[in-house]
């Protein structure tokens, strides 16, 4: 009788199932905003990374029509064959105007700048140290890159300067990789003292400002920004799909840095350009940024509203520290927090439950925009309360 290689395949979506850790899309059928259209049912939306709100943004859509018109609709190449566009080099100098570097490089998605910037920075004779609620592309850069890998408690310095002491020394270069802000939590890492740890062992040190890009710092620069570090050296990643309303990703740092990861690193050098439409779009996007600094403004106000509002009416519900637009409550396991999503999307809000194993402990993920009105942050209250 002949053995079905295959057969493995559903017994693993099984357990899946049984652990409640089944996943499966919902179609969003209308333009990105705090309304949308979700499974056929109108809902607000706090499931979305569309922190400023600039994703269904006019200014953005038609320059990414103009550039449609002009370019085409792909850049039909790598960057180093036939893919270059003198968008692409507009856009890296924007990008590290707004991040205060010498120099910046676009890649395609910010999981791809992960990958492509960690495996070229660091090899088999370095060591990587990692922040153990970090983002997957980080997670996966360290294991592409073939060095040792140890992992560091959540924000943990004292267990990070003990791994240091032992093993810094068995190895060549050593590179300290960290969320700036944790994506499924909200909370910052300690840049300022984590820095100063890298100077005293001599090491890299590699942030990923994917949820800190034009929401904190200077002119929403992110988190270096935010804590006065913008001259320290260090690796920004960051991504063009959140606050900034498009798709790609990017690399920020030194002209070498620059310069090394373009004969380097495998994701930019291998991987087709990135669309025109989306460049433009992600280049409109960083000038709103900067001149209309009230955008920013109005989700801190956001942030402040929803905190004040759940402190006061839902003072039994556990937050997850947070000090970005991104807010968690946790629950006490999975099948609660997929029946709290389910409940909540018929009340008539988006906001998704978040389960192991992309999350240690189970919750309700809300992330804000600077354009949710008073009035729709009273409906969530209002709707967890009747939970």
């Amino acid at each position: 009788m002949a053995i079905d290689p295959y057969a493995w395949i559903e017994a693993s979506l099984t357990t899946i199932h049984r652990a409640d850790w089944y996943r499966f899309e919902q179609t969003i059928s209308s333009r990105p905003g705090t309304i949308v259209q979700l499974e056929g049912r109108t809902v607000i939306n706090f499931a979305s990374n569309d922190y400023l709100g600039l994703a269904g943004d006019r200014r953005l859509i038609a320059a990414a029509m103009f550039a449609t018109e002009e370019f085409g609709t792909g850049s039909t190449g790598s960057r180093l064959l036939s893919g270059h566009r003198q968008l692409h080099r507009e856009l890296e100098k924007a990008i590290a105007s707004l991040k205060q570097t010498e120099d910046a490089l676009v890649f395609s998605s910010g999981y791809l700048a992960n990958l492509g910037a960690i495996a070229s920075v660091v090899g088999k004779k370095d060591l990587i140290l990692s922040d153990r609620y970090n983002h997957s592309s980080l997670k996966n850069g360290a294991i592409l890159s073939g060095a040792t890998i140890i992992d560091y408690a959540h924000c943990n310095l004292a267990e990070l300067e003990n791994h240091l002491k032992e093993h810094r020394e068995k190895y060549r270069r050593c590179l300290i990789i960290t969320d700036t802000v944790f994506s499924m939590d909200g909370d910052l890492c300690p840049l300022p003292k984590l820095l100063d740890l890298a100077e005293k062992f001599h090491c890299m040190v590699l942030v990923d400002e994917a949820h800190a890009t034009g929401i904190l710092g200077k002119n929403g620069a992110g988190s270096v920004t935010h804590f006065n570090c913008t001259h320290r050296p260090l690796i920004q990643i960051g991504t063009l799909s959140k606050a900034l309303g498009s798709l790609g990703g990017y690399v920020a740092g030194s002209s070498t840095l620059i310069d090394f990861l373009r004969n380097r690193a495998p994701t930019w050098i291998y991987t087709t350009g990135l669309s025109p439409a989306d460049t433009a779009a992600a280049l409109e996007a960083i000038k709103i940024v900067q001149q209309e600094p009230e955008r920013r403004a109005q989700l801190w106000r956001n942030i402040e509203t929803l905190k004040q509002l759940i402190s006061q009416q839902l003072p039994n519900l556990k937050l997850l520290p947070s000090e970005s637009a991104i807010l968690c409550l946790q629950l006490k396991d999975a099948a609660t927090a997929l029946v709290a999503g389910i409940k909540l999307k018929e009340a008539g809000i988006f906001a998704p439950a978040i389960r192991p194993p992309t999350v240690p402990t189970s919750r309700i993920r809300i992330s804000l925009m600077a354009t949710h009105e008073t009035s729709q942050l009273e409906k969530l209250v209002a709707a967890l309360k009747s939970l």
